[in-house]
């Protein structure tokens, strides 16, 4: 897509090293300028159906990245970066234009930015754009120093089956307030080889589930960690996270990391007290299409 300003935007190739080594240059620019540790979860984007990415070049630099994917409720949370010396050109918004061309035939019609909570220029641009503020998560990873607790063993962790499909949904839907169409949806998209959900079960029963989403040979990333209502309060999610975490550093996994909403008090407290902690905060914006 040729811009009249001369800039192309092009879909990014995942195994195309030639762009993965201008999106870390085009990051260290942007950080380097904005004083502050941003990421273009280059993880994401150089695997097979990883993220999707569309990248705006001016003959052979790098200016803007953006990328994107689908979470579920009919919403794609983007993320994205401008060179320095081209912001306040419409680069941005051109690569949102471009994006809502591959996100509308999905069905999606809102929008989620993901901005580091120290980046004016993105708050800005999400300003320009029309966004309003929806939430702040602290991004965590476990600290490695950290003595694990001793693993319970009254309760397993078991990788999900077909047959989970239904507690699945029931128990994610009950946890995080959302309809089971909604729940089963985001199941559906996010049903993935990486990304495995495990059970907690106890006294035969299931509890409740955590997903690790296995991003690379040395990063996990553990999401939708919850348990059913009743069983809440009583000691169980201390347990299941140290059942995870035992599993995942035998693997060895090196980083482990997870978000939380800064709101969830007792849940930031429970990762804190594992050996989890604070890296960064984010704030998201919604808009849409």
């Amino acid at each position: 897509m040729m811009l009249r300003n001369g800039n192309i935007i092009i879909p990014m190739t995942y195994d195309s090293r030639q762009q993965a080594a201008d999106i870390t240059e085009l990051e260290q620019q942007c950080s380097r300028a904005d004083s502050i540790q941003l990421s273009s979860d280059l993880e994401h984007l150089v695997k097979k159906d990883g993220d999707h990415a569309l990248l705006c070049y001016r003959e052979d630099q790098l200016i803007g990245l953006l990328s994107w994917f689908a979470s579920g409720s009919g919403e794609a949370q983007i993320n994205g970066m401008v060179h320095p010396d081209y912001r306040r050109e419409g680069v941005f918004r051109s690569l949102v234009e471009r994006a809502g061309q591959d996100i509308a035939p999905l069905g999606i019609h809102k929008l989620s930015y993901k901005i580091p909570g120290g980046s004016e220029t993105g708050l800005g641009a999400a300003s320009a754009l029309g966004a309003r503020f929806s939430r702040s998560e602290y991004a965590m990873s476990y600290d490695p120093l950290t003595t694990l607790q001793p693993v319970p063993e009254d309760l397993q962790l078991l990788p999900a089956t077909q047959a989970d499909w239904e507690f699945m949904i029931s128990c994610s839907s009950q946890a995080f307030g959302e309809s089971e169409e909604e729940t089963r949806e985001y199941f559906t998209e996010t049903d993935e080889p990486e990304r495995v959900t495990y059970i907690a079960w106890a006294e035969g029963r299931a509890l409740g589930l955590i997903r690790v989403n296995y991003i690379n040979e040395d990063t996990a990333f553990i999401h939708n960690f919850c348990i059913l209502p009743s069983w809440q309060g009583k000691g169980v999610g201390g347990k299941v996270l140290r059942q995870t975490l035992g599993l995942l550093l035998q693997k060895p996994y090196p980083v482990i990391r997870l978000s939380v909403v800064t709101e969830n008090v007792r849940a930031l407290n429970l990762y804190i007290r594992a050996g989890f902690k604070v890296r960064s905060e984010f704030k998201y914006y919604s808009g849409s299409l």
